[in-house]
């Protein structure tokens, strides 16, 4: 049995899909069915179900409203429910994947890419609660995989391509930061790594996976509105402020992905799938 926490989020409903499409046996919950806030709640509920998986997709993700608003309910979340999840699987002995962030590092590292190994050091406090779940877990768990990803989007929920999309119909020009670079994933590509690891039974411990090459934000938005008449213009940084310091370069490193057999498409690959995807759902 799976138990699959977030479960109607952006990644959790790609995993779902993916699931089915398998015909993998699972439970899916939301804070309505699971309150991973709640120790004791999350702990009877598990021990019931007796997972020998679980899939931790649920996070707090306002990025922004993190520094100040979400800030309790984004530590609440992201650390003590993480916390709480770990802690239930280790007293049924399943298996623990959760789900890290690029934002654990500082995003000053000037060549490469970064490593599993690189030390974090986290610039927002999404960044900062997202490595606190994680070290929970390494305390808690020996049977864990820490997936740290970057740059998600998807068919399902809110993201980048969405929103450029959106803009493009009405606005004749758009303005994207050109001075952070990163790798987009596909919530596709990122689910089927989480189950392919469970399946094909790989070393345990911290894996980077996004979708393979490496752009700008307004590289990315380019490639996305690339068939609209929508002019995207650079800009840096500094003329886009937000509350929240976002990683200037932030290319993780795929390698050890790669080395489970595991096949990585491109970003481009990636976001043209899934608009055809779209594309043959609307016709």
């Amino acid at each position: 049995m799976i138990l699959l926490t977030g479960g109607n989020g952006q990644l959790g409903t790609e995993l779902r899909h993916l699931l089915d499409e398998k015909g993998l046996n699972y439970v899916s919950t939301d804070a309505q069915e699971m309150d991973i806030t709640d120790e004791q709640a999350t702990l009877a509920f598990i021990q019931e179900l007796k997972p020998t998986v679980i899939y931790h997709c649920a996070a707090y993700t306002a990025v922004d409203k993190a520094e100040d608003e979400g800030k309790e309910l984004d530590e609440k979340i992201n650390v003590n429910g993480t916390e709480n999840v770990a802690k239930a699987a280790k007293a049924v002995g399943a298996k623990f994947v959760y789900i890290s962030t690029d934002y654990v590092f500082d995003g000053t590292k000037k060549e490469g890419v970064y490593k599993e190994t690189d030390k974090p050091n986290p610039q927002n406090e999404y960044g900062r609660t997202k490595l606190l779940g994680e070290q929970a877990v390494k305390d808690l768990l020996d049977e864990y995989f820490i997936i740290r990803t970057s740059w998600v989007f998807g068919k399902y929920g809110h993201n980048f391509v969405y929103t450029m999309k959106r803009l493009a119909q009405t606005h004749p020009r758009l303005t994207v930061v050109d001075d952070q670079y990163g790798r987009p994933t596909w919530t596709r590509t990122l689910a089927e790594f989480m189950v392919y690891i469970i399946e094909n039974n790989a070393d345990y411990g911290i894996y980077h996976l996004s979708n393979d090459n490496s752009c700008s934000w307004y590289e990315f938005a380019k490639e996305i509105l690339k068939e609209t008449d929508v002019e995207v213009a650079p800009v840096t940084s500094a003329e886009y402020p937000q509350k929240a310091k976002r990683p200037q370069y932030s290319v993780l490193d795929l390698t050890k992905a790669k080395n489970t057999g595991f096949v990585i498409p491109t970003w481009e690959e990636a976001l043209a799938d899934m608009t055809a995807s779209l594309e043959k759902e609307e016709n």
